[in-house]
């Protein structure tokens, strides 16, 4: 019984040492995976060191690496487990709430993500990465409910299960793709600790037109002159074609070598061998080229001493022999975090990615580019929205010259990977339709003449047989709409196209009243038994200005009238006081005597009712004359008072249409 207790105890000793060395081990190499940046291989290691761990201490700190080299990798739905639990534990991390809130907005968490921000900012105000993710909170869920013009769609036939990325076209053709993919038929057949995935190779498709769709993708080169077994991608090509600068990275068991520029040359299909392009002497990370259109300089990604952050974007000039000295692009673009994947556009735009300024998730696309104000130039940073971005990694971005549109890659919602997304910005259309109406009878007015002026330089002038038009608007451009006829009154509309982001269909009536009615001027309103305008009539009078402006030719006379309260003298001297008041303001503001006449009819002219105003009252029909006996004869007091005001009007009609100066 003794030898029994004693061989149980023993071999339970046994077995606690050889889990104790196990876990020790797991735990060593797992250290040493996260330590040199292989986060893929890390969080393999971490779980198994995690499951065979009792102390809860070493499994709190087994957490935290998890966690973060989740979010590494871009594992953001793990991350935010392993988070929540280390927040639950009160793991003594100063940077922990952050990291939370982080990947719970990368998540679409906003609200949850915000409070966290806001527990930070109550304690120190100024910090700037809180500030940021409380932004990017309220910005993306208003991104994403109003996008931008943008059409985005998924490239089926380019994506695989694995990544494909950096996407270029070849001499600035739309049919001639090359990109950056880990898929099967690589040469790098060894997988990634960094990302789990195959290292990558760069491949290329031809589109084929008769079939409008890509053709199967194949590799760029099958001598390993260029893919290697080694992780190469994130070319730029010379604006002819003819020159390649690519990345290529090197691993080693124990530690990453880094990532360097090489450069190749194209000759019938075919490439020379890669060299190496000498920037940074032994920098870690030289990477993810973009050569300007011209073929002067170079835009790249480094971890060099000298950046504001992770990594940042340089420029390095071409000189005689080679490369200038290179020079970071500032804090403006360069940040606490990481820029990657610079692309420079023919028109000197410059397109990056970052996961540091104000975005919607975790890698989002930005433009750069020179804006002048008050005089100066200055540097604007925006982010590109929904949906060039996503609340996933939007990178890598490329333009076509001269054109709205090219390809970016992407892991958002609906991606197998990372996938290649191509995308277009539709021209924005502006339209506009329209009629030439009677403003007494509402119907259209035959034979009628349109003028359009633009500032673009329009000068159009057409006959309209229908008394209706349509036109097709430039973006960024005010137009005047006039039209005239004989026997009507000209009349005009400006509309603006300037700064509308959408397109955009408008209606316009433009109303052209006959020279033989008078024509009634609303809201010119005097002190009650006076003579004097009142603040309010001044917009009315102005529109009056306008007309007259716009029929230079005309002499009109200014009536006015008044209702039937008060004696037939004080109400003709009224209206005439009123009607040489609304003459003075006319010659005020530059309209010459000798087109004005001014003329009080007291109650001697009650106002005819007009379709117009019929339409407004429903006890009016038109041709009521609105005299005294007829208004004392509606029904209610209000019908009367309405009635009443009507009366009280000021009008102007045509006297003649030859003034000359």
């Amino acid at each position: 019984m003794l030898f029994k207790k004693t061989k149980i105890i023993s071999l339970l000793l046994i077995i606690s040492i050889i889990y104790g060395c196990s876990a020790s081990h797991f735990s060593r190499t797992a250290y040493r995976s996260y330590d040199i940046g292989e986060y893929h291989a890390a969080t393999e290691k971490l779980l198994k060191a995690y499951r065979k761990e009792k102390d809860r201490e070493k499994k709190k700190e087994y957490d935290y690496l998890l966690a973060t080299a989740y979010s590494y990798i871009g594992d953001y739905r793990k991350a935010e487990i392993r988070y929540r639990n280390l927040m639950r534990n009160n793991y003594p991390d100063s940077s922990l709430v952050l990291k939370y809130a982080n990947v719970l907005r990368f998540n679409e968490k906003y609200n949850e993500a915000a409070e966290l921000y806001r527990q930070i900012l109550d304690s120190i105000p100024e910090h700037n990465e809180a500030l940021i993710g409380l932004k990017s909170c309220e910005v993306t869920p208003e991104w994403e409910e109003k996008p931008t013009r943008h059409i985005v769609t998924r490239e089926r036939l380019l994506n695989t299960r694995d990544a494909e990325y950096s996407p270029v076209f070849v001499s600035g053709l739309d049919n001639k793709l090359i990109f950056t993919s880990t898929r099967e038929g690589s040469k790098g057949r060894g997988k990634s600790a960094i990302t789990g995935m195959r290292n990558g190779d760069l491949w290329k498709s031809n589109y084929d037109i008769q079939r409008q769709r890509w053709e199967k993708p194949e590799l760029l080169d099958e001598e390993q002159l260029i893919n290697t077994s080694l992780d190469e991608g994130a070319a730029t090509l010379s604006s002819d074609g003819g020159t390649m600068l690519f990345t290529r990275c090197r691993f080693d068991k124990t530690k990453a070598l880094g990532a360097e520029i090489f450069e190749s040359q194209s000759s019938r299909d075919s490439w020379s061998e890669a060299t190496e392009v000498e920037i940074f002497g032994d920098s870690i990370i030289v990477a993810h080229p973009s050569l300007s259109a011209d073929g002067q300089k170079l835009y790249f990604v480094s971890d060099q001493d000298g950046g504001f952050g992770g990594k940042d974007i340089w420029v390095v000039e071409k000189i005689s022999d080679g490369w200038s000295e290179p020079e970071n692009l500032g804090p403006k673009i360069n940040t606490e975090g990481n820029e990657m994947f610079p692309f420079i556009r023919d028109d000197g735009t410059l397109y990056f990615s970052s996961d540091y300024h104000v975005g919607m998730g975790g890698l989002d696309i930005f433009q750069a580019y020179l804006k002048e104000t008050g005089g100066e130039k200055q540097l604007v940073v925006e982010n590109m929205k929904a949906p060039i971005n996503s609340t996933g990694d939007d990178f890598s971005i490329f333009f076509l010259p001269g054109k709205d549109q090219g390809m970016f890659a992407s892991n958002r919602k609906g991606s197998q990977a990372d996938d290649l997304y191509s995308f277009i910005l539709p021209p924005k259309i502006f339209r506009i339709e329209g009629e030439i109406v009677n403003s007494e009878t509402e119907t259209r007015v035959n034979d009628a003449y349109l003028r359009v002026i633009g500032t673009d330089g329009t000068m159009l002038k057409v006959r309209s047989d229908d008394g209706k038009f349509q036109y097709r608007m430039n973006p960024e451009t005010e137009y005047i709409f006039a039209a005239f006829k004989e026997g009507f009154l000209n009349a005009k509309r400006i509309i603006s196209t300037l700064e509308l982001e959408d397109s955009k269909n408008f209606e316009l009536t433009l109303q052209l009243t006959p020279t033989d009615v008078p024509v009634n001027v609303d809201n010119i309103n005097y002190e009650f038994g006076k003579w004097d305008l009142l603040p309010g009539s001044i917009q009315a009078l102005d529109s009056l200005v306008e007309i007259l402006e716009m029929n230079p030719t005309i002499v009109v006379e200014i009536m006015s009238h008044t209702d039937f309260i008060g004696s037939v003298q004080f109400n003709s001297e009224l209206s005439q006081k009123r009607a040489q008041g609304v003459v003075d303001y006319l010659i005020q503001k530059g309209i010459h005597p000798s087109r004005l006449v001014a003329k009080g009819y007291g109650e001697t002219w009650p106002k005819k009712v007009n379709r117009k105003i019929a339409k407004q009252y429903e006890f009016l029909k038109p041709g009521d004359v609105l005299s005294e006996d007829f208004i004392n004869k509606l029904e209610t007091e209000e019908q009367q008072e309405i009635a009443k005001s009507i009366d009280r009007r000021t009008e102007f009609r045509v006297l003649s249409t030859d003034f000359r100066e």
